[in-house]
């Protein structure tokens, strides 16, 4: 199959996709074949599957997107409650979404892929991963949390509000804050302490595929040291940082993100 050309942001086309009685949405672009073809399942290499954070959605990943679907089936997640998807009628633990998005892909006919999380996201793809280690070959965790310095709600704030006023640029920030009214307080709020009392650490220890975890040099919410400790929690970790960024990296360096995991993602397995 020919790849389109990467840009920086595409067109996407999309699906309403439901698991476990909880609704979301699948998105894709052109040259990526639509979820439940024949050649989604047989497409010669993994497939990049994009995860959000806590009360965004898959608009601040479309430009990593783009990038990713210049060289392999790439697909963008909206998970149940957010992006003005339906709100389900409890809150949901991070195995809820990391069911809900293996159970999704294998519906879809999605079945050798890179989970490629993002924040929050990070979390939803550890939990993915754990549930369907058959499927998910790598795994990508871009600027992880919860940072073990910031375990309390007062910490974890104020370095978003650093990241965002010191690090973003304008568009990342407006992605991000507009997200967050779509998603509203009750359901932000509803899963705020579940993603503050996951325990990345040792879920991630669970993990027996090459995992990478990459962050800008200038988050303020995924430090260097929290970070690198992560990428060495699993035999075959690697870890790369991305200059002159913030903790939105793949809007603001979308092509330096999408190289340094292609490169990764070409390595044979156990190279770190």
């Amino acid at each position: 199959m020919a790849w389109p050309r990467a840009r920086k942001d595409i067109a996407l086309q999309s699906a309403d996709v439901e698991a476990n009685g909880f609704q979301g949405r699948i998105l894709w672009s052109d040259g990526t074949p639509a979820p439940g073809l024949e050649a989604a399942a047989g497409a010669a290499a993994p497939a990049y599957i994009l995860i959000h954070g806590i009360g965004v959605s898959h608009r601040y990943l479309r430009r990593l997107h783009g990038q990713l679907a210049a060289v392999a089936p790439t697909y963008s997640l909206d998970l149940p409650g957010f992006a003005a998807t339906p709100k389900p009628g409890r809150q949901l633990s991070v195995a809820d979404y990391g069911a809900f998005i293996a159970q999704v892909l294998k519906a879809s006919g999605i079945s050798s892929y890179i989970l490629v999380g993002h924040s929050m996201g990070v979390q939803f793809a550890i939990e993915a991963a754990l549930y369907a280690p058959g499927q998910a070959q790598r795994v990508v965790l871009m600027g992880p949390v919860v940072d073990s310095r910031h375990r309390s709600l007062r910490r974890q704030g104020l370095a978003l509000f650093l990241d965002a006023l010191l690090r973003e640029s304008a568009s990342s920030n407006w992605l991000v804050v507009s997200d967050y009214f779509r998603c509203g307080p009750r359901w932000y709020l509803t899963e705020l302490p579940v993603m503050m009392s996951y325990p990345t650490e040792l879920r991630l220890a669970g993990i027996n595929v090459p995992v990478l975890v990459l962050r800008g040099s200038h988050d303020q919410v995924a430090g260097d040291d929290w970070s690198l400790r992560l990428s060495r929690v699993v035999q075959q970790g690697s870890f790369v940082e991305i200059a002159r960024a913030g903790h939105v990296v793949q809007h603001l360096r979308p092509r330096l993100v999408a190289d340094a995991i292609k490169s990764w993602a070409a390595r044979p397995t156990g190279a770190s």
